[in-house]
């Protein structure tokens, strides 16, 4: 089990640095089936996967955004504009979150890993629906939704930001870069969260910080944050179709996962 966190780690910085994504999107599935294998309750299982996925989201997060920053692949503007409606967008994500049972938590994550996977596979990277990111009412609704689901799902939202920002004619490496620093905006008041949503929970596993535990934290996030600088020099060398065909192959099987554990919840 050990060192299955461990190999979570490095696939899930690697995938940080180069696809702009938390690493939750690897993290959880994995963490839910291990302490699955652990003998933990099913109704905090997924509760704790997605909890302990924001925190470690945060250090992953901080190299991952810097290295990118380091390449002037940030969009320091943008990240002012979306700020507030991302950490609105985490709040709410937050308290639904923590009113839900897991099956609900497991169908969210099962459809939007199934979107994502089917807009990777396909070769969309060239389509746009705008030539710019809009304003008005619309630069609030975004981000504010892109946080709210990725707080329940335990992402850092790049899987949802990228590809949303390279729809809007937002260069690749861009948005890549931007999506990262905006992991810092969901997983810190996400992991918060859901520390205070767990904390008077008694079927917990031993190590638990309410819904955060510290046990799988202490093994994947060192190892994210040393491979995520690593993913982001990746991600400036190399072309992304192989990659975003195999990635969405992978999200195909976790969403199948996801939503048949849901069905049987």
């Amino acid at each position: 089990m050990a060192i299955a966190m461990l190999g979570t780690g490095v696939i899930a910085g690697i995938l940080a640095g180069l696809l702009g994504v938390g690493g939750g999107i690897v993290i959880v599935p994995v963490l839910e089936f291990v302490l699955g294998i652990m003998g933990v309750p099913e109704d905090v299982r997924m509760h704790i996967a997605v909890g302990t996925s924001l925190a470690v989201i945060i250090p992953t997060s901080i190299s991952s955004a810097r290295a990118h920053h380091a390449r002037g692949a940030v969009d320091v503007q943008l990240a002012r504009r979306w700020a507030a409606p991302i950490l609105l967008g985490a709040i709410i994500g937050i308290v639904i979150a923590s009113q839900v049972e897991g099956a609900v938590l497991s169908a969210v994550f099962g459809v939007v890993a199934l979107l994502v996977a089917i807009k990777m596979a396909m070769p969309f990277d060239e389509k746009t629906l705008a030539d710019h990111v809009p304003g008005g009412l619309v630069t609030g609704l975004i981000p504010t939704t892109i946080g709210t689901v990725s707080t329940m799902m335990g992402i850092g939202g790049g899987t949802l930001t990228v590809p949303a920002l390279t729809l809007m004619n937002t260069p690749i490496h861009r948005a890549v870069g931007t999506s990262a620093l905006f992991g810092l905006l969901i997983s810190i008041p996400g992991a918060i969260g859901f520390v205070v949503a767990g904390w008077s929970n008694e079927i917990l596993p031993a190590g638990s910080f309410g819904y955060v535990n510290l046990i799988g934290f202490a093994l994947i996030a060192p190892v994210t944050v040393l491979a995520a600088p690593l993913g982001a020099r990746i991600a400036h060398a190399l072309s992304r179709r192989h990659l975003s065909l195999f990635f969405g192959l992978f999200l195909l099987l976790v969403s199948m996962r996801m939503l048949f554990r849901a069905w049987q919840g």
